[in-house]
């Protein structure tokens, strides 16, 4: 790289280093700020749902409305960027989002709340594929894998500082700030790319809007999105209204794969999946993502339900995992640069069974020491699982589709995302389920076990009743406890298989 001759405004000359500095720091910026945001209002959901007068169930509405918002949005990113811009884009996005930001927080009602929060995800969902496709534009290729690593740092970390920082806001200050603080933030993102990049905008091109086609996503992804949010809520297929959006989605979803596939300009190029390397790049962060997250999501309401934890102290126990992976993944990034990708993502994988197996042998006695370092290494393991991976799936591309092709692939990380959230909450009732009943069946009148139990019981002061009761509890929180384990189990497993399946991709040269 020329320090000497480049400027920020010659879109011919690569970016000085004190300019990149600045582009990559109000990239990582708007990313953080998003991707944060998605589990930032998830701790805050009680505080919010009394506030404006609704129940909790009703609460969860403004996650919800965010998610499938966003989802619809962020598949979408690659067409709206070749009518707009990558770097107008990019502004619009997160200046909109500061301002709707401020709009959620003086929400006078939760209706209000609801609607912005809708229009605040569809705005956010540019942001994500575009800070990767400017990032990726504006480093030299010979250092790509590093660009990944800075956006594979921040995609990582957001979720993780979310819930902690939702927490900490909402209990010193109020949940409005949990919005406001986006505000500097985006404006300051905003103008630093604007005043370096602007001069440097990609191609546009005036092309029609696939109106059949966004209509049929957006009504088929938005079906999915809810079915996933709700399902276990709702009992799954036991519920009318669940059955309802799985139709809605599997029908409008259909029709949508067939219209994109034979029309001149579809909304989201679905051809991308003929390039091998972006399908199996894809497919193996879809299924290993799904699988990460069946592992990690229910930690966090296993210490609040269970164990007491606060809802801040169960967020600074799972935040453990993102400190490594802060730390290391600008280094895979740069080992992406000069090493297969395939091998650091069969590691990433095999750290993530490794930990899998170790959480596996927890109990109710775990101290929060064990439960925070045992954590550690699962960051590594998404270092190395997810940077590799980005690269994989946009090696080859011209430049006019990585916007399009981030944004797929994104979008599939996000559905899996959601996917492994709610089975991994549905599978876990039903194993404790499970355990419960045939704990239960082994306590009868008679059993030297039972006895002794009551005898233990009625000499600290207990009825027959209460002795019961209490023993009911053990038999729960030991239940809740078995299922957990069997899944930590069951996704180690999955993670060694998985682990070949990206050696389908072809070596990137």
């Amino acid at each position: 790289m020329n320090d000497r001759a480049d400027t920020p405004d010659d879109p011919s000359r690569p970016l000085s280093t004190g300019a990149l500095i600045l582009v990559t720091t109000g990239l990582a910026l708007g990313l953080f700020m998003n991707v944060r945001d998605v589990a930032i209002a998830n701790i805050s959901i009680p505080t919010i749902a009394g506030d404006l007068g609704v129940s909790p169930s009703q609460g969860t509405w403004v996650i919800t409305s965010f998610a499938v918002a966003n989802a619809i949005a962020v598949p979408t990113s690659g067409w709206f960027a070749k009518r707009v811009g990558e770097v107008r884009l990019f502004t619009i996005c997160t200046l909109l989002f500061a301002a709707v930001s401020f709009a959620c927080g003086v929400a006078p009602n939760f209706m209000f709340l609801v609607t912005m929060r809708t229009l605040q995800g569809l705005v956010a969902g540019p942001i994500i594929p575009l800070s990767q496709s400017l990032l990726l534009t504006n480093y030299p290729p010979r250092r790509h894998g590093f660009a990944n690593g800075i956006f594979g740092m921040t995609a990582g970390v957001g979720p993780i500082a979310g819930p902690i920082l939702g927490g900490w806001i909402t209990d010193a200050f109020n949940w409005p700030w949990i919005f406001y603080i986006n505000i500097p933030v985006g404006i300051f993102s905003a103008l630093i790319v604007w005043t370096l990049l602007h001069k440097r905008e990609t191609t546009i091109t005036r092309q029609r809007l696939d109106i059949i086609g966004f209509v049929l996503l957006a009504i088929g992804i938005g079906a999915l999105q809810i079915m996933l949010d709700k399902g276990n809520e709702e009992n799954w297929f036991d519920s009318s209204f669940i059955v309802t959006l799985a139709v809605i989605a599997t029908v409008f979803l259909a029709f949508w794969i067939v219209w994109d596939l034979t029309d001149d300009n579809p909304v989201v190029d679905l051809s991308l999946f003929a390039r091998r390397n972006f399908a199996v790049a894809t497919l193996t962060v879809t299924l290993g993502f799904m699988t990460f997250f069946a592992a990690v999501v229910l930690l966090p309401l296993w210490l609040q339900t269970v164990q007491g934890y606060t809802a801040t102290w169960a967020g600074i126990t799972t935040a453990s995992m993102g400190l490594l992976g802060t730390l290391f993944s600008p280094l895979v990034g740069r080992l992406t640069d000069r090493f297969d990708p395939r091998i650091l993502v069969m590691l990433g994988m095999l750290i993530w069974a490794a930990v899998s197996f170790a959480e596996a042998d927890a109990n109710t006695d775990i101290t929060f020491a064990r439960l925070f370092l045992v954590r550690l290494p699962w960051g590594i393991g998404l270092s190395c699982f997810f940077i590799p991976l980005i690269t994989l799936s946009l090696s080859g591309l011209p430049r006019d589709k990585l916007a399009g092709a981030s944004g797929l692939f994104n979008f599939m990380r996000l559905i899996a995302m959601a996917f492994g959230t709610s089975l991994s909450q549905t599978l876990w009732d039903r194993r404790e389920a499970f355990h419960q009943h045939l704990l239960g069946a082994q306590i009868t009148a008679g059993d030297p076990a039972t006895e002794h139990w009551l005898a233990q019981a009625q000499s600290l002061g207990m009825t027959q009743r209460q002795a019961y009761g209490a023993m009911g509890e053990v038999i729960q929180e030991q239940s809740q406890m078995i299922g957990l384990n069997e899944i930590y189990m069951i996704s180690g497993f999955l993670f060694i298989g998985l682990s070949a399946l990206v050696w389908l991709a072809r070596p990137v040269r």
